[in-house]
C-alpha cells in the first residue's frame, strides 16, 4: 500500500514568501488523516513548521506517520525551505520517538508547575526589588545579545536569530518596565546585585521569560532564590501556575527547574534539509 499527501485546498502564498498549505494523508487514495505546513511567522520562508499531524486511530502503528513526515520534508525542500520545525507535546511520547527517529533535534522545552503551598522564605541576606528604569537599558542590549547566541548556538543562521531577539522582546515587553504584566526585578544578597528576574505573560499564562545569576556569583543558590521570587510574585497576583523555556544543553538550568518540581509540557524540535 502507497501513503502519499493529497492536498486539501490551493497553496496559500504571501508577498513576503509566506506559505501554508494543509494536506490529507492518504492510503491507496484512502483519508487515514492529515498534516498542515506553514514557512515560520518569524524565522521566515526558509523555514517549515509542521503544524499538525494526526492519523486516525485504526490506521496507528503502521508507519502512516512516518511516511508522512518524510513527504512533509519533500514539500518544504520544494518550497525552498533549508530547516524544518515541529512542536511536540510531552505527553505524545510515540510523536516524540518518531521525529527523534527522523533526525529532530530538540532546540528547547516549554516547563510549567502548579503552585500549591508556601513559598519558602529566601535565605539570609537575600532580597529583591523591581529594576530601575537606569538599569532597564543595559539590561536590554544584554538580554537580546545573549538570547541571540543561545538561537545561534542551537542551528539557527544568526540574521534570523537576531530578527527573532528583537522580535520577541519587542512583542513582550512592548512598554519596557511598563508593559502589563510583565515585572522585572534585581536580586541581591547582602546588598550587592547578584541576578535579574524577568516574569511576564504569554498567552495568558505567568512565564519566566529570564532569569540569569552574575557570573561571578553562580553556584551559590541564586538561580533556586531567584525562581523563589518568580513563584511568590505570581501567588501574590492570585495565579497558580508558572511555565517558562529551558534550552536544550542548559543542563544547570533544567537540574534547577526539575529540583522545584517543574515538569516538561513541549518539546520544540528541528532538523536540518540537506
Amino acid at each position: 500500500m502507497t501513503t502519499t499527501l493529497r492536498p486539501t485546498a490551493p497553496l496559500k502564498q504571501g508577498a513576503d514568501g509566506a506559505r501554508s498549505r494543509t494536506y490529507d494523508v492518504c492510503v491507496n487514495s484512502r483519508p487515514v488523516g492529515s498534516i498542515a505546513l506553514a514557512t515560520h511567522p518569524v524565522f521566515g520562508p526558509e523555514v517549515c513548521q509542521v503544524k499538525d499531524l494526526r492519523i486516525d486511530e485504526p490506521d496507528r502503528g503502521r508507519g502512516r506517520a512516518t511516511v508522512a513526515a518524510l513527504a512533509a520534508e519533500e514539500v518544504a525542500r520544494g518550497w525552498g525551505c533549508r530547516r524544518i520545525e515541529a512542536t511536540v507535546p510531552a505527553d505524545a511520547v510515540g510523536a516524540l520517538r518518531l521525529a527523534t527517529a527522523l533526525g529532530y533535534v530538540e532546540r528547547n522545552r516549554q516547563m510549567a508547575k502548579s503552585l500549591t503551598g508556601d513559598v519558602p522564605a529566601l535565605p539570609d541576606g537575600v532580597a529583591w526589588r523591581s529594576m530601575t528604569e537606569d538599569e532597564y537599558g543595559p539590561w536590554l542590549a544584554h538580554k537580546e545579545a545573549g538570547y541571540t547566541r543561545d538561537w545561534v548556538e542551537r542551528g539557527v543562521p544568526e540574521t534570523e536569530a537576531r530578527a527573532k531577539a528583537a522580535a520577541d522582546h519587542a512583542r513582550n515587553l512592548p512598554e519596557g518596565l511598563a508593559t502589563p504584566g510583565a515585572w522585572l526585578g534585581v536580586l541581591t544578597h547582602r546588598g550587592v546585585r547578584v541576578g535579574t528576574l524577568w516574569l511576564g505573560t504569554i498567552d495568558g499564562e505567568p512565564f519566566v521569560c529570564n532569569i540569569e545569576v552574575g557570573e561571578e556569583h553562580r553556584g551559590q543558590g541564586h538561580g533556586r532564590s531567584l525562581m523563589l521570587c518568580a513563584e511568590a510574585r505570581t501567588r501574590a497576583a492570585g495565579r497558580d501556575r508558572l511555565e517558562l523555556n529551558v534550552f536544550a544543553g542548559n543542563t544547570p538550568a533544567l537540574r534547577l527547574y526539575e529540583s522545584l518540581g517543574y515538569e516538561p509540557t513541549s518539546y520544540y524540535l528541528y532538523k536540518h534539509l540537506l
